[in-house]
């Protein structure tokens, strides 16, 4: 192993803090590695006083409810994701369960769920769709949040939510798309939350989207462990770097940073109902 390959496996470290909390919006506790109670402290004494737990497949979304059971500040969401769907995961059981679980009062979402074809074939789009429209009803049926999953499939994200009927909150998790798309979920009442990718230096379509997404509809996030932001790219991600999106979302909305936090952490609080 070299040296440099080491450094890439080591934590970030802290960066400046946040003087109001906000909150991790979407962060996966359960693969992260380490003591959680740790990570959490980490967070909080960066001023990320919140996380939303999220699950992908049965066992996170088991792992999602007890977190969120065992944290107070922990909140879970559950769902199977569409990569997940697209092989098959979606049974009636599996899907029974998550509607269980979704249930539960800890549990404020539903998600991550959504389509992605990037990593499913075709072959797997009508598994995916499917799967898609079932954590749809489970969210209205359970009166939870819908934290979508979109990769590289944006027409038919909207196509599916207006044909189904969206339920009553939705959530873009680290969304992708452009300032257009953005106009066109604000005009659904959609939150948009943004993640790492806010930051590399490419996305200048994705600033814009943050630029544009009203206020009150603006939330961010890590994904933990995936997605660190710079510049610390390709290095463990952690609730604790929450602060270098934040500042890179205000950047781009040319936005007093505390007045941005105050609406980050009312509106988390809003979509997830905490």
């Amino acid at each position: 192993m070299t040296r440099g390959s080491r450094s890439q496996e080591e934590p970030p470290p802290a960066p400046e803090g946040l003087a109001v909390a906000v909150a991790d919006s979407h962060c996966h506790l359960d693969i992260m590695g380490g003591d959680v109670a740790a990570q959490l402290e980490r967070a909080r004494a960066v001023g990320i006083d919140t996380v939303v737990q999220i699950g992908v497949d049965l066992p996170s979304s088991r792992a999602s409810a007890s977190l969120a059971e065992e944290f107070a500040n922990v909140w879970g969401a559950v769902a199977l994701h569409p990569n997940e769907a697209g092989r098959g995961a979606a049974t009636p059981a599996a899907l029974e369960e998550i509607a269980s679980l979704a249930r539960l009062p800890q549990v404020r979402a539903v998600g991550e769920t959504g389509l992605d074809h990037f990593r499913t074939g075709p072959d797997g789009h009508r598994l995916q769709e499917a799967s898609f429209r079932a954590h749809i009803q489970i969210a209205k049926d359970a009166g939870k949040a819908l934290v979508i999953h979109d990769r590289d499939a944006h027409d038919d994200v909207l196509r599916v939510l207006t044909e189904e009927g969206a339920p009553e909150t939705v959530v873009f998790h680290c969304y992708s798309g452009d300032a257009a798309m953005a106009r066109t979920c604000a005009d659904a009442g959609y939150y948009l939350s943004f993640a790492g990718p806010v930051t590399f230096k490419p996305n200048d379509e994705l600033r814009a989207a943050a630029a544009v997404c009203p206020l009150d509809r603006l939330l961010v996030e890590t994904d933990a462990p995936f997605l660190t932001p710079m510049p610390y790219r390709g290095r463990p991600n952690a609730p604790y770097l929450v602060p270098l999106t934040v500042r890179a979302v205000a950047a781009a909305r040319a936005q007093d940073l505390d007045e941005l936090c105050h609406a980050i952490a009312a509106n988390t609080a809003r979509a997830f109902s905490y």
